[in-house]
């Protein structure tokens, strides 16, 4: 969720509210989002339930949960604040164990550091739905922005939510199959709540790691908590010298991965759906659904058609894919984004437990990583390339090029055939060739995503070209 400032309404976004601290993101509108959170919560918990809150690693982040955890002590809850910074899903682990009314987690995931946000997480361990996000939404214009006035701070008390989660993640993964792998790891905590946390595992695990990045700094190193080719050139570069087999790394929050092969390849997380969907299959013998966002790689269909398993596609946002998990059996839900959670574990992605599940199949299958997935790729009748473009455009433009594909899509792309069109999240052009095209505007940013998949780089240009020119002539006239 976004907020401009305190004249115009708080908005939440795919995963919660965030904003530009001391801008809009300020102490009087997380008092004001704390007290919409707590009235939700009058409707649907007991006060004999705690509430959790916690906190990522950026700058006034821990004051900020200070404060939501006062603001819910006068409210008449007892608050367990967590030691020191977390992961995400560390919090929403310890949401479902501990029984309570759910957790408030002061983050920006992998936003610049200049951001703050908060999510609530209720007790079921993942993303808030929309149902629950428009009731605090509309609890919102009726809610205070006074600071909290001290006087229960006797309600609130200190936890380690370590413990209980490290238990959890070692009954996920072959902790003695990977210790006989002794594999040589580099890890890459880029100053995130990771830290303490993925080292602790790797050498329960045997693993030789060395760790780069395991220190607090708000400003992130001056680049950012993504794990994103951009940000792990020191992590390639350590994988390569010391010939390792595989680099880790996770976001500001530790829910997204990033994962760097023997060779220096920083893979994507299409890749890693695919590879690990493969794995927990083929290796461990677990079964269920294949969960997917329209944005995410179709391979996993043609894997999932592969093994006898159903396939599912949701709108963009994790949120969705944790929806399904607590509907059906689900073997693996993800994101092209850098997201994934599996059988067994909670409805919220987990990029500590994806990093080492895919150490995990090294163990397994005794082969370098880049055979891994070439395999993986090659049994889903791979490869497809993918793209995404961010195309700048102002809200008008944004409106128009939906209006125009929706009222008015053309028949053919580059030259290759429109058999159908989805409306699910965006717009979804699907190819007669097998390729498709997703129109999706930025509900935060002046951007409209453009999001491609089809069978060869040459024919990926033409289409990514082709959507440029087609979406800059519709932009409209004042």
């Amino acid at each position: 969720m976004s907020v401009a400032s305190n004249s115009q309404q708080i908005k939440f976004g795919t995963d919660g509210w965030r904003g530009i601290i001391a801008d809009d993101f300020t102490f009087a509108n997380v008092c004001k989002v704390t007290r919409a959170i707590a009235s939700y919560l009058k409707t649907a918990y007991a006060k004999d339930r705690p509430v959790l809150v916690a906190y990522d690693t950026r700058f006034l982040a821990d004051r900020f949960a200070q404060t939501a955890a006062e603001i819910l002590a006068d409210d008449g809850w007892t608050v367990k604040i967590v030691d020191r910074d977390c992961p995400t899903p560390v919090i929403a682990y310890n949401a479902r164990y501990l029984n309570s009314a759910g957790a408030l987690m002061f983050t920006a995931s992998h936003n610049p550091a200049p951001y703050c946000g908060i999510k609530y997480i209720p007790d079921y361990a993942g993303p808030a739905t929309p149902e629950i996000t428009d009731t605090i939404v509309a609890n919102i214009a009726g809610a205070s922005d006074a600071p909290p006035s001290g006087k229960n701070t006797d309600k609130i008390s200190t936890f380690d939510p370590k413990p209980e989660y490290l238990k959890f993640i070692y009954t996920l993964i072959d902790v003695d199959r990977i210790r006989s792998a002794k594999l040589k790891v580099k890890y890459d905590a880029l100053y995130s709540t990771s830290r303490g946390y993925l080292d602790t595992v790797l050498e329960h695990c045997g693993c030789q790691t060395e760790t780069f990045h395991a220190q607090r700094d708000v400003l992130f190193g001056g680049g950012m908590p993504e794990p994103k080719g951009e940000q792990l050139i020191e992590l390639v570069a350590a994988v390569k010298d010391d010939k390792a087999d595989i680099g880790l790394a996770t976001d500001g929050d530790s829910d997204r991965f990033g994962i760097v092969d023997e060779q220096g390849n920083v893979l994507t997380p299409n890749t890693v759906l695919l590879l690990l969907a493969r794995h927990l299959s083929k290796n461990k013998g677990q079964t269920g659904a294949i969960v997917r966002t329209v944005a995410t790689t179709h391979l996993l269909d043609n894997l999932a058609a592969k093994y006898g398993l159903k396939i599912y596609e949701t709108a963009v946002g994790f949120k969705y894919i944790g929806e399904k998990m607590r509907e059906t059996q689900v073997l693996i839900g993800g994101e092209e984004s850098g997201g994934l959670s599996v059988l067994g574990h909670i409805p919220e992605k987990d990029g500590i437990l994806a990093d080492m599940l895919v150490a995990e199949a090294i163990a397994y299958e005794g082969k370098p990583l880049s055979q891994l997935v070439e395999e993986a790729i090659k049994e889903a009748d791979g490869p497809l390339d993918n793209k995404r473009l961010d195309l700048h455009l102002d809200d008008a433009h944004k409106a128009a090029v939906l209006n125009s594909f929706a009222s008015n899509p053309p028949t053919e792309i580059a030259g290759i055939k429109i058999k159908e069109i989805g409306r699910k999240d965006g717009i979804k052009l699907y190819l007669e060739d097998g390729g498709w095209v997703l129109l999706r505007p930025s509900g935060t940013e002046p951007l409209m995503r453009v999001y491609l998949e089809t069978n060869s780089p040459a024919k990926l240009g033409q289409i990514a070209q082709y959507m440029e020119d087609i979406i800059a002539k519709m932009e409209p006239v004042n």
